[in-house]
């Protein structure tokens, strides 16, 4: 029985492209015409994309400052200073012993909690 050869045919045409010197260069030299360039192209890319990811940060820290404690209680230049003494003493003065509870009204098919 007659072996067949493992290598395909190619025209003379086809034996004179880039394609088909690249492909035969390629089965002898794998890691530096496939490996290498692989490589190559994820480390430029990690630093080419650097400054697109600092960027991001840069703008979510614009949005998220820190605040003072005057921006924090909602107090600007027309709202009254607080004092924690005359806070003290207001509350002081209210009687909170004196007080009623009552329910909440319920949305219209909203269960009531009632059994």
């Amino acid at each position: 029985m007659a072996v067949f050869p493992n290598k395909k045919f190619r025209s003379a045409a086809e034996a004179n492209t880039i394609a088909s010197r690249y492909r035969s260069s390629l089965a002898r030299h794998p890691f530096l015409l496939f490996g290498l360039p692989f490589i190559v192209t994820m480390v430029a890319g990690s630093f080419f994309l650097t400054p697109a990811t600092a960027i991001r940060y840069e703008k979510h820290d614009r949005r998220v400052r820190r605040m003072s404690k005057e921006e924090e209680l909602g107090i600007g230049k027309a709202g009254r200073r607080v004092d924690m003494k005359e806070e003290y003493y207001r509350l002081a003065a209210k009687d909170l012993d004196d007080w009623e509870q009552k329910r909440v009204k319920r949305l219209p098919g909203e269960h009531d909690g009632v059994i």
